[in-house]
């Protein structure tokens, strides 16, 4: 394959390949809408400043009616009954998904897989146990699950140990077995004008979201997630705390202090590290947008970090920013623009930045929830890390995420990396990719 791909002669044929792939999904796809972001009113203040990965907005997403393209599942109709009866009764509100991912590489180092899958299982929900009802409304969240990888290389180590590549791709999708994730308080004054939350936590979750930013929904490439690829952020688990206030209609603050050493497979020892150790990442966030209920489609922040040295794992203190832009044009188009830079810390690169688009065609109506999205990456491999002299990289990745009824949505996804900056020996490798989701 690596072949025909040298034969295209550059860049700009390789650009005209993928576009012609999305082109050919789009023909293939049918309607399509980002419904799970165009969240209303109180109810987007009301859920914090999470991004469309949090608990609370998964939840909502995945309850939101929608009429089916292809076929129904009508017995689990009376479960979801009784779910919003839950809800409406006792303010417990709860999910059950399972992701399953494989990918494929073109080419790998030698003595190393060109192929992983794996699959993850998660229950999560949250609880209004104060003031339900209420402007002001406390709340237990919380999130675990099982990783675990069905090949002898896990996916999101694939990029890295098989690829030569100084980035992840399918972040989450490891063999690291049991997890708590999100275990925290979270409490609401005046309808989300104020949030608090406290505990074990994914700073993920919070710092440098937008709309595309679930890793199990949207893009795979950390290089179009959190900080794009340039933000040594803590893992899910993490004892902390986050707190985000609404300055106006339109601007908005927020920060967080987090344990770097948090690991969700022994949540506990993070009462002993996060004291002992006290190795912290810590950030604050300046947003505006053009309307709370828009806050993930219309937005333009910039997020703030330092990372404290971590003895054990031996990186350096370090710190960074991350820029982020988005805008939500005729309903269809969402343009974005991320960047980020890293002075020192661990983060996998540099300096990166991000380009790209999600288009929902809306051929027959708002009553879908498919996504076609592509993304172009240039990003410098952190020296502090990988030493100096590596060449840059470059990346694309296109994605349709086609859901086939509320409950399942598969996800075909085509990836180019230029010059893995640890693979001198190859010059180009292409992934395909495929992810389903299953949501109850």
């Amino acid at each position: 394959m690596v072949g025909p791909v040298r034969a295209l002669g550059g860049a700009s044929s390789v650009v005209f390949v993928l576009v012609a792939a999305i082109l050919t999904l789009f023909m293939l796809a049918p309607k399509s809408v980002l419904a799970e972001d165009k969240l209303s009113g109180d109810a987007a203040k009301r859920r914090g400043f999470e991004g469309p990965q949090g608990v609370s907005n998964q939840i909502e997403s995945d309850r939101a009616a929608r009429e089916r393209d292809l076929f129904e599942i009508p017995f689990l109709t009376p479960y979801f009954a009784w779910k919003g009866e839950l809800a409406d009764k006792y303010g417990f509100n709860f999910a059950i998904d399972y992701t399953a991912v494989g990918i494929k590489a073109s080419d790998s180092l030698a003595g190393t897989d060109d192929n992983a899958t794996g699959g993850i299982f998660r229950f999560f929900g949250t609880w209004d146990l104060i003031g339900r009802g209420t402007e002001t409304v406390g709340s237990l969240v919380w999130r675990m699950g099982h990783h675990r990888s069905y090949s002898d290389t896990n996916p999101s180590e694939l990029a890295s140990v098989s690829l030569g590549y100084t980035g992840v791709i399918n972040p989450l999708h490891d063999d690291e077995g049991e997890k708590l994730n999100n275990l925290y308080w979270r409490q609401i004054w005046n309808q989300g004008d104020i949030v608090f939350i406290g505990g074990f936590h994914d700073p993920a979750d919070f710092v440098d979201v937008y709309a595309l930013t679930d890793p199990l929904k949207h893009f795979s490439n950390l290089a179009f997630l959190t900080g794009a690829g340039a933000m040594n952020i803590p893992s899910s688990g993490s004892l902390g705390a986050m707190a985000g206030s609404w300055l106006s209609n339109n601007f908005y603050l927020q920060g967080g202090l987090a344990d770097s050493n948090g690991d969700p497979t022994d949540p506990l020892e993070g009462f002993d590290t996060i004291t002992s150790d006290r190795e912290y990442f810590t950030n604050v966030e300046i947003g505006w947008t053009t309307s709370p209920e828009r806050a993930y489609l219309d937005n333009i922040h910039l997020t703030l970090w330092h990372v404290d040295e971590r003895d054990e794992v031996g990186t350096e203190d370090g710190w960074g920013a991350a820029f982020s832009a988005s805008r939500w044009l005729q309903d269809r188009f969402l343009p974005f623009l991320k960047a980020g830079y890293a002075h020192d810390s661990g983060s996998l690169l540099e300096k990166s930045v991000s380009i790209g688009i999600g288009y929902q065609p809306q051929i027959i109506g708002n009553d879908a929830d498919n996504i076609l999205a592509i993304g172009f990456n240039w990003g410098e491999p952190n020296s502090a890390v990988f030493g100096s002299g590596l060449d840059d990289q470059y990346s694309v990745e296109a994605f349709y995420r086609w859901q086939l009824t509320r409950e399942i949505a598969v996800t075909p996804n085509i990836q180019y990396i230029r010059d893995p900056a640890l693979n001198p020996e190859e010059d180009n490798i292409w992934l395909i990719g495929l992810r389903a989701r299953f949501a109850f």
